[in-house]
């Protein structure tokens, strides 16, 4: 009886390597990240050339002047001075509140919780980001701000000395804050910081955590030993993640901010635009080259603003696989 083909591995062949496929596959990948880096330069590149002859046109300061008229082509007024400072303070404001909590969500979920309440718990976190712009709008200037406006009175009562809660320039039982906005955006920002920081946490080498317990560490000493110092570099990057996706919203903050009755001093009761809700409203109004370049030009420092943000994140989650 003939003998039956041997099935021990080792005694197969190896496969054959294909330096064909391996260039293709190569190729494809070198190709594919070159689109991407081309696209982001093109972009730059397009909004740098519609943005110069509008600066260079500019009456006013493009940095520190708080006007911005673009009505008149032949004499165009404008700065981003307020549209930073409401972009900004409303994104950094989002960030306080959002990050603490998604970080003790994230740890909640991931060491507190048991498993039968953890996976559902994060499906319905994570399907916050699904949630459309323009309902996180509404719900913020119709439901939340009538809710936050003893809040805001009583801060500014009590911390008015307080540049941060100084009298803004709008009034308080308007709702359409600067505070209200943050508030807001932390809620759209929090499945971002909760979702990162869950991953890395779940990351935490099962060593680390043993010889913690070994050591006769409690709960809380465990994850202040071993998670939180793994976890930092992805703490930090979910963080930036989530400040730029602040930055960049657009239809909830329009809804939301009152426009300001005159500039803003940097104080959470302000009204105003941002970067992006600004370029919003007056998008039906891009006809004449000029003045349509004066909100390129924001929309550069926008995506200049973002673009670093997003650099410093990815730098920041980098440093742990590195490190």
């Amino acid at each position: 009886m003939p003998s039956k083909p041997s099935t021990d591995p080792a005694t197969k062949k190896s496969r054959p390597h294909s330096p064909r496929a391996e260039v293709v596959f190569r190729s494809l990948a070198t190709t594919a990240g070159a689109i991407i880096v081309a696209a982001i330069a093109l972009i730059a590149l397009f909004l740098l050339i519609r943005a110069v002859p509008s600066v260079l046109a500019n009456e006013s300061n493009f940095f520190t002047s708080t006007d911005f008229n673009t009505s008149d082509a032949n004499h165009l007024r404008f700065g981003i001075r307020d549209l930073f400072m409401v972009t900004v303070l409303s994104s950094i404001f989002a960030l306080v509140l959002a990050v603490p909590i998604g970080i003790g969500i994230a740890l909640f979920l991931t060491h507190y919780a048991p498993k039968s309440l953890a996976r559902p718990f994060s499906v319905i976190v994570d399907l916050l980001a699904a949630v459309p712009s323009i309902v996180f709008g509404l719900w913020g200037i119709l439901v939340l701000a009538p809710q936050l406006e003893p809040i805001q009175t009583f801060l500014n009562d009590n911390l008015g000395w307080l540049f941060l809660f100084a009298d803004g320039n709008i009034p308080l039982a308007s709702g359409g804050t600067i505070f209200t906005a943050g508030v807001v955006l932390a809620v759209m920002i929090l499945p971002i910081i909760t979702s990162v920081s869950r991953e890395v946490f779940n990351l935490t080498p099962r060593a680390h955590i043993e010889a913690a317990q070994a050591l006769g560490a409690t709960k809380w000493e465990v994850v202040r030993m071993t998670v939180l110092p793994y976890g930092r570099s992805g703490m930090i990057a979910g963080a930036m993640l989530g400040l730029g996706r602040a930055l960049g919203e657009t239809i909830a903050v329009l809804i939301v901010l009152k426009t300001a009755a005159q500039p803003g001093q940097w104080s959470v009761f302000d009204g105003g635009y941002t970067f992006a809700s600004k370029i919003a409203s007056a998008a039906a109004e891009f006809s004449a080259p000029l003045p349509t370049g004066a909100y390129i030009a924001a929309g550069f420092v926008l995506f200049a603003l973002t673009f670093v943000v997003n650099a410093l994140a990815r730098l920041a989650a980098g440093g742990r696989v590195n490190g």
